[in-house]
């Protein structure tokens, strides 16, 4: 009686047999294998025949049947920009990881904390316009009319989830503020400085409308430099609505995904506006107010 392994397998299993055959026979282990033992012009039937009688081990290697190998679908390839029907532009945020608030700035921004954003998403690449407001709620709440390309204003967050509202309605797909991680993440694109663009604040006036340069009113988006994702006016021109209740455990409700506080009773501003300093222009500022209030500065930017 012979002291070999017979291996029995399918044709298109031989990828993972030869392998697993291999580390046997290192293993000291006699195998008899089709593939290794039978020779050309030898009889293949009578030879398998009395290998498999004389085998001391029987090794059988199972396919799963084809009806239960179930391939999940690749994952949809997410444009890198798109534009609705009243030409919001948006533009693709990747997932990924980055430290949020600042060791240098106010109690209220730390501690720091890193924060992973699990999923892709799209945001503003410009903040909501005047003309784009009114074409979805048909008035113009705005301090500044006059130009369509310039920021909605006086707008409260109770008014842009309104807004979000009819937008979805309109555009058959669901609208939304960022979250405050989302917002800080997609603003930052990978710096670790102040700003956008690092920590020299002299470079400010060529990405923000301020107080240094703002001259007592808003300007038509888009017309300075975009950060490094290619969102503009991530700096000054108009405060931004986020989604986030303002709390006192910032950075303690998650840091995958954060949702921020589950209730309160202010809701989080981000990103400074044509009124303020340099230093409330910083990535990681935080501000925040009644849902309901409106002010000559607080606008917003959409999600999706």
């Amino acid at each position: 009686m012979a002291d070999h392994v017979f291996v029995c397998y399918a044709r298109e299993d031989e990828s993972f047999v030869l392998p697993l055959v291999r580390q046997l026979k290192e293993r000291g282990i006699t195998i008899w294998m089709d593939k290794l033992n039978l020779r050309p012009g030898e009889d293949w039937d009578y030879a398998i025949d009395k290998a498999l009688y004389e085998c001391a081990a029987f090794l059988l290697v199972l396919s799963p049947p084809p009806s239960s190998i179930i391939v999940p679908p690749p994952p949809p390839v997410l444009a890198p920009t798109f534009r609705n029907s009243i030409g919001m532009e948006f533009v693709l945020i990747p997932a990924g990881e980055f430290r949020m608030g600042s060791e240098n700035g106010e109690d209220r921004e730390q501690p720091v904390h890193v924060v992973r954003i699990t999923k892709p998403f799209y945001l503003g690449k410009y903040q909501v316009t005047q003309g784009q407001w009114e074409a979805v709620m048909g008035n113009n709440p705005s301090r500044f009319p006059g130009d369509p390309n310039r920021p909605v204003e006086r707008v409260s967050w109770e008014d842009t989830q309104e807004f979000l509202r009819r937008l979805g309605e309109q555009e058959g797909k669901p609208y939304r503020l960022p979250t405050e991680a989302e917002w800080e993440y997609a603003v930052r694109a990978g710096s670790t400085g102040a700003y956008c663009f690092g920590d020299d604040v002299n470079q400010l006036k060529d990405y923000a409308w301020y107080d240094a340069n703002a001259e007592g009113t808003t300007h038509p988006v888009g017309q300075l430099q975009p950060n490094a994702w290619g969102l503009y006016d991530v700096h000054g021109n108009v405060w931004e609505w986020v989604q986030d209740w303002y709390g006192s455990d910032y950075g303690q409700s998650g840091r995958v995904d954060p949702k921020g506080a589950e209730t309160g009773k202010y809701r989080v501003l981000r990103g400074g506006s044509w009124i303020n300093g340099a230093p409330n222009l910083r990535v990681s500022d935080r501000f925040w107010n009644f849902p309901g209030y409106r002010l000559i500065d607080f606008g917003f930017r959409c999600a999706v």
